[in-house]
């Protein structure tokens, strides 16, 4: 995941809403929710959360898929792992820490 990627992912995720709203689908697991689940959870008007999901199907973090009348939103695994990945991947690598806990263990 490049610099550019990842600010996009994480502005997105920078609005409350849109981040309780990712966090609900998160715990749901891979079965995710429908629309109506989501807007019941979270108690915001439909088009508000029409709003919100735009913003993070747009960022690769949600995805939709329609099940007969139903809109199933789940969170995009892949890409919550590759984002966290991104934020980690470096730590303390100027400091060497991953060389100290080699040698603590």
């Amino acid at each position: 995941m490049d610099t550019n990627d990842a600010a996009t992912r994480l502005e997105a995720l920078g609005n409350s809403t849109r981040l309780s709203l990712y966090r609900a689908l998160v715990k749901a697991g891979h079965g995710g929710l429908s629309v109506g689940e989501c807007q019941q959870r979270l108690q915001i008007a439909a088009s508000t959360l029409s709003f919100h999901l735009k913003a993070l199907i747009h960022a690769g973090l949600v995805t939709q898929e329609r099940q007969s009348r139903t809109l199933i939103c789940r969170a995009n695994y892949d890409v919550m792992h590759a984002l966290v990945g991104f934020l980690v991947d470096e730590c303390c690598a100027d400091e060497g820490c991953q060389t100290q806990t080699s040698d603590a263990a």
